[in-house]
């Protein structure tokens, strides 16, 4: 019997993802202030952050080795995309047109949606965008 499906099974979906910090509560409030989102009540170790589509950050804090940064990408709708911005901007976080963070300041136009990418306090590379990614 092979374990190894060629599809994952129909209703899979990812309920929640852990999230290291060094400082759990400055990055949950962080990406909740960015994203316009609440943080919760702390759970044993986490402190999640909902996204609303039944998936959450749980912001755990690790402390006894350097964070390794992780990429997390956001859709949010094109009606919020300019808060988004203008929420980063008057934190003083700056934003790229990239993921290698080379195009300062500026947003993308892939997919024919919007996107842009900027660091957590922990260096993870954020993504927000407007459109998802067409896929092969």
């Amino acid at each position: 019997m092979s374990y190894i499906q060629p599809y994952p099974p129909v209703g899979v979906q990812l309920n929640h993802t852990a999230v290291y910090a060094s400082d759990r509560y400055l990055s949950a409030e962080f990406i909740a202030a960015i994203l316009g989102l609440k943080v919760g009540t702390p759970f044993g170790p986490f402190l999640p952050v909902d996204l609303g589509n039944g998936v959450t950050l749980d912001y755990c804090e690790k402390r006894d080795e350097p964070i390794q940064p992780q990429h997390y990408a956001f859709l949010v709708p094109d009606a919020q995309f300019d808060a988004v911005i203008a929420r980063l901007e008057v934190v003083g976080v700056t934003y790229y047109a990239d993921p290698g963070h080379t195009d300062p300041g500026r947003v993308n136009d892939l997919f024919g949606g919007r996107g842009a990418y900027f660091d957590d306090p922990d260096g993870h590379n954020m993504e927000v965008m407007t459109r998802p990614y067409a896929r092969p």
